[in-house]
């Protein structure tokens, strides 16, 4: 067996666990916000981590397995970033060890105006 296939068959092992504890960590958390960055930080590092396992397994597919990866770095954290924000946004409540809420302190400072549209 090749050398490099054992090392991409770690690799790949050590992605299946970090995947592992993400899982794990979405069912230990208190609330939404906790689960979301705790799926979101393990399914990132463990697919990148499975898809370079992968790429040293089979060297022919470094193109493809590099725009996944390249996919996977861009859209994980971005989609995690918006339903965070839209559950803030419905008023999804935090758990009670919250104990600080810098969002809605940075909503507390912007000025708003009210002003409605002259077009109307």
């Amino acid at each position: 067996m090749d050398i490099l296939a054992v090392i991409g068959a770690f690799i790949t092992l050590a992605g299946s666990i970090f995947l592992l504890l993400g899982s794990i960590g979405l069912l230990r958390m208190p609330d939404c916000y906790n689960r979301i960055q705790a799926g979101t930080k393990a399914s990132t590092l463990g697919t990148i981590l499975s898809f370079t396992g992968i790429l040293l397994i089979m060297p022919g597919w470094w193109g493809k397995l590099l725009i996944l990866i390249i996919s996977v770095i861009i859209t994980n954290p971005v989609s995690s970033h918006v339903l965070a924000r839209a559950s803030y946004h419905i008023r999804v409540p935090l758990t009670k060890a919250t104990l600080v809420d810098k969002y809605r302190e940075d909503e507390e400072y912007i000025p708003v105006d009210n002003k409605k549209d002259n077009n109307t």
